[in-house]
């Protein structure tokens, strides 16, 4: 006879746990894919509730992204003149706004263009760049900075992706007043001021429009030696040379006016500051008037002085040009004509047989010896 066992209620518990399990198990698998489907509808519809969020997010870019990096006016002055920021501000404003600047300096020169805050604004919107050559390229010298301009390496290294080069120096400068835009010239390949009317390459070089693919056609089988022409007569006698090239010439358009006056150029190169002027240009006074009033900015490049500050012997009218020894014969000529008019004076004012000393002032007698004043004068 069998005796019943009493089992605990602990173990009935886990056993029925264990039956329960295994029958859950075995209906997995057949609801599983209605599990999955019920868990991704309410996925969804949780989604279709999270409110929408756009990121638009877009890598940052230089400023210089808003220029045209193939139009550039460079630049080059060792020399820490004091003229170059109002000068470099003012082409700034007349050259068309997608142009960009580069000036290339020494030292001194860089650090007297860009502490000023014009400047400084100019270097963060994209629109200017300073720079200081790297060894060994020198620019202390013209003929360094020649040297520079005819070396294809220069092209490559700084000026990549340029087509368009306008070249000016401190001396030359835009009209604002010009009825023309720069980018009308675009055209030509090489376009800067004739030396003369028949001259056919305008070679002048102070103040430039050049396409860089033509120089770089001429650099690749020519080279320029050292100590020699100057780099825009180089180039000038060259580029016409290319088939294909287009130049401009006195007789055509004339962007510069040194030697050749044109009433409407776009703008002037007074070398050296007008230590040697033009007799075509700067001879004739009412000419001088006309281009001061079209293109007051060249008076920022010369070294002029006021009409009240003319000094005794400094011609009235168109002699701006003549040598100083000429310059300083006119100046005794016209001192002893005076001294002989107020020995006059003096005579008849005091009486007949009397003479009084008739003074020269100083600093007339040390300007007619040293010559170290110009004949020029800021009135026309």
């Amino acid at each position: 006879m069998a005796i019943p066992v009493a089992l605990p209620r602990g173990k009935i518990l886990v056993i029925l746990s264990l039956a329960l399990t295994w029958w859950f198990a075995s209906l997995i698998p057949r609801y599983q894919p209605a599990i999955h489907q019920h868990f991704k509808a309410r996925l969804d519809e949780a989604r279709q509730r999270l409110p929408t969020i756009k990121v638009d997010w877009r890598p940052p870019q230089s400023p210089r992204d808003a220029f045209n990096a193939s139009k550039v006016a460079l630049l080059i002055e060792p020399r820490p003149l004091p003229h170059l920021v109002p000068q470099i501000l003012h082409m700034i404003s007349v050259v068309p706004p997608d142009w960009r600047f580069l000036f290339i300096g020494s030292e001194q020169s860089i650090v007297s263009v860009g502490r000023t805050s014009s400047i400084k604004y100019q270097q963060v919107i994209g629109k200017l760049d300073l720079m200081v050559l790297p060894d060994p390229w020198n620019i202390t010298s013209k003929e360094y900075v020649d040297r520079t301009l005819t070396d294809p390496r220069f092209y490559d290294e700084f000026l990549p992706d340029v087509e368009w080069l306008l070249k000016y120096e401190s001396d030359s400068i835009l009209c604002a007043n010009s009825q023309s835009s720069l980018d009308e010239w675009l055209d030509l390949d090489w376009v800067g001021a004739p030396r003369s009317f028949a001259d056919s390459s305008s070679g002048g070089g102070g103040l430039t429009l050049r396409r860089v693919s033509i120089i770089r056609q001429v650099l690749s089988f020519q080279a320029r030696y050292n100590d020699t022409e100057a780099e825009d007569e180089w180039f000038g006698k060259r580029v016409p040379l290319i088939p294909g090239a287009k130049i401009s010439t006195a007789r055509d358009r004339v962007l510069t006016v040194e030697n050749v006056y044109v009433a409407d150029a776009m703008g002037y190169h007074i070398p050296n500051g007008g230590e040697h002027l033009a007799h075509p240009v700067w001879g004739v006074r009412d000419q001088r008037k006309a281009i001061f009033g079209y293109c007051p900015e060249v008076t920022m490049l010369m070294e002029m002085k006021l009409e009240r500050e003319r000094c005794y012997d400094d011609p009235d009218s168109s002699q701006v040009w003549q040598p100083f020894d000429e310059r300083r014969k006119m100046y005794f000529d016209r001192l002893k004509q005076k001294q002989e008019e107020d020995k006059k004076k003096a005579e008849s004012s005091l009486g007949p047989g009397a003479t009084e000393e008739v003074k020269v002032p100083l600093e007339i007698t040390n300007w007619s010896l040293s010559g170290s004043k110009r004949a020029a004068s800021s009135s026309p």
